[in-house]
């Protein structure tokens, strides 16, 4: 059986002895156009008034959109959305843009070009900065006690419009929506503690069986994400819900978690396939922008590990142009033993220090052949085995497994979610 999969902005081949499924979303082409279903999104939003009497007498709006980390159709629905706040008396020069980088990296221009299509040049755009006092607003705590901080640009605005796409999230259910918001442009110490209760409270160990992708009842990430961004002004949510070709397959409009809502319901239905427990999955993370980086990367892995029996074995391509996406992710390694890994992040936790964890929990519990930029000492110090190409993994990985194990290929590893019996896996065993 010849296998192709997407890696990075190219592909990976590989060959293997027997067939095997793939475990891909059943989509149907949209009936409209992208730009058909921004309009049609915009002009009867969910749960909110229309556009034009949202705006009305505004003299700053701004419009928060996703990093370059996360393709969202920004080029095609900004320009649109932008043509409509125009029709309702708003000028460019009331308009800014600001990207949502919660603690990523700033964006080159280039990259700002390709988040802005058409609009590039003619709408003023800014990188948020989650560190620099001066950008960020305090506005009080939730009732949980987590300190809300934001972008100035957000609260001084007199609208607030938050765009981006809708996938699941491996820890706080669903990214969009409220994320646009906290972590998007919110402080560090917002996004801390927003994601903290990841873990259960002391004295218990371990991670939160909710705090899972595809799960929202009871999840305490996204309540605390939620409750944060309603202390934000939000005026408007567009949420874009895309194919693993980037497609525009469904636009939703309207107040903050209503429209959020109605996206997650679309990824639903569309990327939870049914599989067999398997003794080996190939994932990939899905290309450009899904595996820029090992911390978007990781979360292929998270997802598909779910089609795995305990022990099994798993390859992941990922090319990660950008290496490991923050140059605080890969000094947590250095703690190998997983319950002082845990006491290290509820001293002092980050973020990356808990994607970092999940990872290695992950290599802990399965064999993982790495098929990356990293070499082969980096990849091992993460509890990996590196393979050079596709080829050599399977390879590597039909060496230690039985003749014909039953095998899944998972081509847009950072969408889909497996079903396992018709049931989602909430926690991961070993950390929950």
């Amino acid at each position: 059986m010849q296998i192709e999969l997407k890696y990075g902005e190219g592909v990976q081949r590989g060959e293997l002895p027997f067939t095997a499924p793939a475990l891909v979303p059943q989509i149907s082409p949209p009936e409209s156009s992208a730009q058909e279903m921004v309009r049609q999104a915009l002009s009867a939003p969910l749960g909110t008034r229309p556009v034009a009497e949202i705006v009305r007498a505004v003299e700053r709006l701004v419009i928060i959109t996703s990093d370059i980390t996360r393709y969202t159709g920004s080029e095609i629905y900004l320009p649109l959305l932008i043509d409509e706040l125009n029709k309702c008396g708003i000028a460019d020069q009331q308009i800014s843009i600001l990207i949502a980088l919660g603690i990523h990296r700033p964006q080159t221009a280039e990259e700002h070009r390709k988040i802005l299509g058409s609009l590039h040049g003619r709408i003023a755009v800014y990188d948020h900065d989650p560190d620099d006092p001066e950008q960020l607003v305090a506005l009080g705590e939730t009732a949980g006690g987590i300190p809300v901080a934001v972008n100035r640009r957000v609260v001084e605005a007199d609208r607030v419009i938050v765009t981006g796409t809708v996938g699941f999230h491996y820890f706080a259910g669903f990214g969009g929506g409220r994320k646009g918001l906290v972590p998007g442009v919110a402080s560090r110490q917002t996004c801390m503690a927003s994601h903290f209760s990841v873990f259960k409270p002391d004295p218990q160990r371990g991670k939160q069986p909710a705090a899972a992708p595809g799960v929202l009842d009871d999840n305490p990430v996204h309540q605390n994400l939620l409750e944060a961004a309603r202390l934000v002004r939000c005026d408007l949510l567009l949420n874009t819900v895309l194919s693993p070709q980037k497609e525009i397959l469904g636009v939703y409009a309207g107040e903050l978690e209503k429209a959020h809502l109605a996206a997650c319901s679309q990824v639903r239905e569309l990327y939870q396939p049914t599989s067999a427990e398997v003794d080996l999955a190939i994932i990939s993370s899905g290309g450009e922008p899904k595996d820029i980086n090992l911390i978007q990367a990781q979360k292929a892995l998270d997802y598909g590990c779910r089609a795995v029996r305990e022990g099994g074995t798993i390859i992941l391509l990922a090319a990660c142009r950008d290496g490991f996406g923050h140059e605080h992710f890969y000094p947590w390694f250095d703690y190998q033993d997983l319950d002082q890994f845990e006491d290290a992040l509820r001293d002092n936790y980050q973020i990356n220090g808990q994607t970092a964890h999940s990872l290695l929990s992950k290599a802990r519990r399965f064999r993982v052949l790495l098929v990356s930029g990293f070499d082969v000492e980096t990849t091992a110090h993460m509890g990996m085995e590196k393979a050079a190409n596709l080829q050599q993994a399977i390879d590597m990985a039909l060496c230690e497994l039985p003749t014909r194990p039953q095998t899944v290929i998972i081509p847009d590893g950072g969408l889909v979610l497996p079903k396992i019996d018709g049931r989602i896996l909430r926690g991961v065993r070993r950390e929950a």
